[in-house]
């Protein structure tokens, strides 16, 4: 069982990965591309958090944290400079 769900979870984070990937390269805007980037960083920290599950262990839990930190932080600096950008023009 163990086996079919690491399997599975394989699959759906690859083509989550792959997905993301897709809308990086051929996004229209920038913000396109940062939220293309925030999704990729999710779809990494769910497939780490999905493996250390599978494995039962929790040495990469550092690991979950500082990507989860980097996510937020990108995410937050996106929203500040964006809306520097709209009330300059």
């Amino acid at each position: 069982m163990i086996t079919f769900l690491a399997a599975t979870l394989t699959v759906l984070f690859s083509v989550t990965a792959l997905l993301a990937l897709i809308r990086l390269y051929r996004g229209p805007s920038l913000i396109d591309r940062v939220v293309a980037a925030d999704m990729l960083l999710a779809t990494m920290v769910g497939a780490v958090g999905a493996e250390a599950a599978v494995n039962r262990h929790a040495t990469t839990l550092p690991v979950l944290v500082a990507l989860s930190m980097l996510g937020f932080v990108g995410s937050v600096s996106l929203v500040r400079f964006a809306v520097r950008e709209d009330g300059e023009a």
